[in-house]
């Protein structure tokens, strides 16, 4: 598994608080990309006043340092596209019964 991938299995690992599937599936997570040693992270909340909004993206940048091989992360909390549930992943949706 490359760099890429270990960081996105360890993002699978965050969920929403509110809603039970990871932030991943979620479609929380525009983009993930990995140069070197720094991983750069593009990612949403699935509305600008989410009650996470302080914590969930240092979560994020936590859980990319977990793995080996990165040793700095640049994280872009953005809002536009704004979220929607289109974005889910087929698996959210049927957990969701969406």
């Amino acid at each position: 598994m490359d760099l890429r991938e270990q960081v996105i299995a360890e993002i699978r690992k965050i969920y929403d608080p509110e809603i039970p599937v990871n932030i991943y599936e979620l479609g929380l997570i525009y983009d993930v990309k990995v140069n070197e040693s720094k991983a750069k992270i593009i990612m949403t909340l699935t509305t600008p006043n989410c009650p996470v909004a302080e914590s969930l993206p240092q979560e994020v940048k936590d859980s990319a340092m977990q793995v080996e091989g990165i040793e700095e992360v640049d994280l872009d909390l953005v809002f536009e596209p704004p979220w929607e549930k289109s974005m889910m992943s087929e698996a959210a949706k049927l957990e969701l019964n969406l």
